[in-house]
């Protein structure tokens, strides 16, 4: 997949220029969406704020973040945001200047949390959220956009709420309504007619005509002057650049309370805004196949936010529309969003003065189509199925809430059900991966005969079970659940905890629980393959030694290995058989496993093939990949350890004990060695060479065809028993 990006080529000229005639209308509606709730002498303010947002958002964005030809601008969100706030303080006594510069706060804010976002590598968590939880919001976000934008759609007079107006047919003002069907018709049919000018242009084209067409029988709709129905002149109250002195000097005013009051409001945008980019963000990779900087891109949106603020802007994100048309207009590096935020002030101010005569209704008609395509239909149509029927609950639940109550409470709905989801799905799967009993496998400790004979018939008072994924409250009880039938049958219980990625304090309890339940009857619970350093970064070895899981005076025990673990409950079982084992004396020649009951003369002829050694704790016998060796080992007293090395990795494939043998494949083909091996404590060996074994077998024909028909029987036993516990591992 490719990482790099082109310094520059000539289609970010053409992409970007493309994405502003998206850009600018839109970023126009939102902001007339916000301000219009100050009245309608603000509602040219909102022009403006949308324009100066497009300019910084689009420009810093795309030179500092971390996905190029993705195009930021003002957005649904933000605007869903940011208008029930400005009508909650106008509602509150606030003045219009003072409101404004509170919603010059928030933008502020929203930037500054981004760019604390990115720094914490919220880039990455953003993206875990589920997705029913972010259908759900954006939903929401788009069923209020259509609510909010209602009233200017059909017209109704100042201060006359949808729900009223809707039933109350001679509050329509037939001309918007026409004005905003139109906006609709053009934006939903002009595609079907040509491809090439994006349908939100189309659409408002088609509504500024459609205002063109009345104005011919409606005179009162020629002027600017007392019409309703259009954003006004930008130089009206509160929108000329003089203004700003007037609203900055309310900024001394600016209190704690007023900051407590815009702490959800920002928190929310934020994570709306970080949702909505890094959404856009997932779907650009999967375009162009290359891969954007999470919290990179945070930052930069962080920065845009944030000095979009500063000079009046609305907030914004990565946007999908106009990012689409970018890449099929020929935009192919971050190049593409500066220019597109260069044509947006161009193109603002050279029609700065045609501006005043969009139809509120033409904008109202238009946010209503991004709010139709915001809406996951797909989505909700998936989830309504049986198999998903939570997960269209979580969904319609967060919409819900958005649309009764408001966005800050749904957040935390969406949170709560979050969290919701991951407990369930946690739960659905298995905390106990695989569960295994001793006599379906052995330890690499190779046991002789005898011993491997007892470890057969009552090896099932071992049982391995492999334990996965995240123990804490919400699988503690599971896997009590799963344990629990073991107590009574099990001597030893051996939690593998290998790919166990967390452990909290509930889940910590549960395992005293078990330990104590298990020690009740008897028996003893084992860890195994604890990680030091878990996905989570805890240390999860020192997590349970801390809670007293390895005490002395419980009957717990913590092993490095699994192999030691079982190793150690072997034996304890092999322990309460002693005629099975023999006192830890060295072997004669005679009395080694392979060799017994060889026929006097063949041992006699034998002797002289094998010499004897005698190996310190940790010496080496021979190493991997030694050649030249063609000797195998019977070992008389002690035991000897195996271990591969592949690559970095060192892994343990055997430990030979008392009576037994190794080292027979470079005995019988002459290879260098497949593995290494050493002593494991103090060992003394028998060592028989092949290359005398090879002189004294013609002297006594039956000495090699015995001693290899006993050789191949001993493999053969072991590769049996290697068969039936690859099959246990895979059935288990």
């Amino acid at each position: 997949m490719k990482t790099r990006y082109q310094p520059y080529q000539p289609g970010d000229i053409w992409g970007g220029t493309a994405a502003a005639l998206v850009v600018l209308p839109q970023s126009i509606a939102f902001g007339v969406a916000v301000y219009a709730a100050l009245g309608p002498a603000y509602a040219a303010y909102g022009a403006l704020a949308g324009f100066l947002g497009a300019a910084a958002i689009g420009s810093l964005a795309a030179s500092t973040g971390g996905a190029p030809r993705l195009i930021s601008t003002p957005c649904a969100p933000a605007a869903a945001v940011m208008a029930p706030l400005c009508a909650a303080f106008m509602v509150q006594g606030q003045s219009p200047e003072r409101v404004m510069v509170l919603l010059v706060a928030v933008g502020l804010m929203v930037g500054l949390l981004q760019i604390v976002y990115g720094l914490l590598g919220g880039g990455r968590l953003i993206k875990y959220i589920p997705y029913p939880v972010v259908t759900g919001y954006l939903s929401g976000v788009a069923i209020l956009i259509v609510l909010g934008q209602g009233p200017r759609f059909l017209g109704l007079p100042k201060g006359m709420a949808l729900s009223p107006g809707l039933w109350t047919l001679s509050a329509w003002n037939l001309s918007a309504l026409a004005v905003g069907a139109a906006t609709i018709a053009c934006a939903l049919l002009g595609p079907r007619l040509t491809k090439k000018v994006p349908a939100v242009v189309l659409g408002l084209l088609g509504g500024i005509l459609a205002y063109a067409v009345l104005a011919l029988w409606r005179p009162e709709l020629r002027g600017l002057a007392g019409n309703a129905l259009v954003i006004g002149p930008l130089g009206g109250q509160s929108a000329g650049f003089g203004a700003w002195t007037v609203r900055w000097s309310t900024a001394a005013a600016f209190g704690l309370s007023d900051l407590k009051d815009l702490v959800f409001p920002a928190l929310t945008l934020s994570f709306l805004l970080s949702i909505d980019t890094l959404k856009t963000c997932v779907v650009l990779d999967a375009m162009t196949g290359m891969r954007h900087k999470s919290d990179r891109e945070l930052m930069g949106q962080g920065l845009g936010n944030a000095v979009s603020g500063l000079i009046g802007g609305m907030p914004g994100a990565g946007a999908m529309a106009p990012t689409v048309v970018n890449l099929s207009s020929g935009g192919q590096t971050r190049l593409s969003g500066v220019v597109c935020a260069g044509s947006v002030a161009a193109l603002f101010l050279l029609c700065g003065r045609a501006v005043a005569w969009l139809p509120f209704s033409a904008l109202a008609g238009m946010l209503i189509v991004l709010a139709g395509r915001m809406f996951d239909w797909h989505s909700f149509t998936l989830l309504r199925r049986r198999a998903t029927w939570f997960d269209f609950a979580v969904a319609a639940a967060v919409a819900a809430v958005a649309v009764t109550v408001d966005l800050v409470a749904a957040s935390g709905v969406g949170l709560a059900l979050a969290i919701l989801l991951f407990i369930r799905d946690q739960m659905k799967s298995s905390v106990v991966r695989r569960r295994i009993l001793g006599s379906e496998v052995s330890s690499k400790e190779r046991r002789l005969p005898a011993e491997a004979d007892i470890l057969a018939k009552e090896g099932d008072k071992i049982c391995i079970m492999e334990l996965q994924g995240s123990l804490f409250f919400g699988t503690a009880d599971q896997l009590y659940t799963e344990v629990e039938p073991e107590f009574e049958r099990r001597r030893y219980i051996i939690f593998d905890m290998s790919h166990v990625t967390s452990v909290d304090f509930t889940a910590a309890h549960m395992l005293e629980i078990i330990e104590t339940r298990i020690a009740k009857a008897g028996g003893r619970l084992l860890f195994a393959d604890i990680p030091k350093t878990s996905p989570t970064g805890q240390d999860l070895a020192l997590y349970l030694k801390e809670l007293g899981l390895a005490e002395p005076e419980r009957r717990a025990h913590l092993f490095p290995s699994l192999d030691e673990a079982f190793t150690w409950a072997e034996d304890r079982i092999l322990a309460k058989h002693p005629d099975a084992t023999e006192a830890e004396t060295p072997l004669a020649l005679e009395e080694i496993e392979l060799l017994k009951g060889m026929e006097p003369e063949l041992l006699a002829a034998l002797r002289p093939c094998v010499g004897e050694l005698a190996l310190e704790p940790g010496q080496v016998v021979f190493q991997q990949g030694d050649t030249g060796a063609d000797e195998m080992y019977f070992i008389r007293s002690g035991k000897v350890r195996v271990d591969l090395t592949a690559g970095q990795a060192q892994r343990h494939l055997a430990t030979f004990a008392r009576g037994d043998f190794f080292g027979e494949m470079a005995f019988l083909d002459r290879q260098p060695r497949s593995a290494a091996a050493k002593a494991h404590g103090a060992a003394r060996l028998f060592v028989l060479c092949r290359s005398r074994f090879d002189e004294a077998a013609p002297r006594q024909p039956d000495l090699g065809r015995k001693f290899f028909w006993r050789l191949c029987r001993a493999m053969s036993y072991r590769l049996r028993q290697a068969d039936a516990e690859i099959r246990a591992l895979h059935e288990a």
